[in-house]
């Protein structure tokens, strides 16, 4: 599968990792692809990765990762155009001033997104937890969980799937407006890791009787 991952930060670079892996090939959207930064991620990489402008990154993708800082997201996303019914995954945290959600209850980042990219299907997944556990999820032996929700039953399908290769298991809360639960709970874990001094060695499990 052809996925572009849009941002260069630890969550996009874990997420590559894992898919590759996989054996899926990984190009990189950027501002700058022909930048010191760009080329650096590239070798970094050992050239197993391309990195296009973003417009083309998305153009040949079948599945676009939007893992970008949260106040860069709108532009990110509406400089794309229309989306054409591609599959973008919302890995943000709409993280504002005070280290606090900057929307919720009646809101999410995730529905905001939808409202963005114009025709998309997005899937909000990818947010709850650390980017050292999209690299390893496994915790004593057991998957750890990885939330997801949308609108679009097909893709969360395929998101479900490119999640289970990475070793996590699954759970679908339902449509786009579960975001609104889901950023809080990314929220439980920031707080746990960070500010309670827990470590990033930290996951939820979904379990079942």
């Amino acid at each position: 599968m052809n996925i572009a991952i849009l941002g260069t930060g630890n969550v996009g670079k874990a997420l590559a990792t894992g898919w590759l892996r996989a054996g899926h090939e990984i190009t990189f959207g950027s501002r700058q692809p022909t930048g010191d930064k760009a080329q650096e991620l590239v070798a970094e990489f050992e050239s197993k990765v391309q990195i296009q402008a973003t417009a083309n990154a998305v153009d040949g993708a079948e599945v676009v990762v939007l893992a970008v800082p949260w106040n860069a997201a709108e532009a990110v996303v509406k400089s794309v155009g229309p989306w054409a019914d591609k599959i973008l995954v919302d890995a943000t945290n709409p993280i504002g001033p005070g280290f606090r959600l900057a929307v919720g209850q009646n809101n999410s980042g995730g529905e905001l997104v939808q409202t963005w990219a114009n025709n998309a299907r997005v899937v909000k997944a990818f947010n709850t937890t650390g980017y050292n556990n999209m690299l390893v999820p496994i915790y004593n032996g057991q998957s750890t969980t990885m939330f997801i929700a949308g609108n679009d039953a097909t893709a969360k399908t395929t998101i479900a799937q490119l999640a289970e290769e990475l070793g996590f298991d699954v759970a679908d809360m339902g449509d786009i407006t579960q975001a609104r639960y889901l950023e809080p709970l990314a929220m439980i874990w920031i707080t746990l890791a960070m500010a309670q001094g827990q470590g990033r060695n930290i996951a939820f499990k979904l379990m079942r009787r």
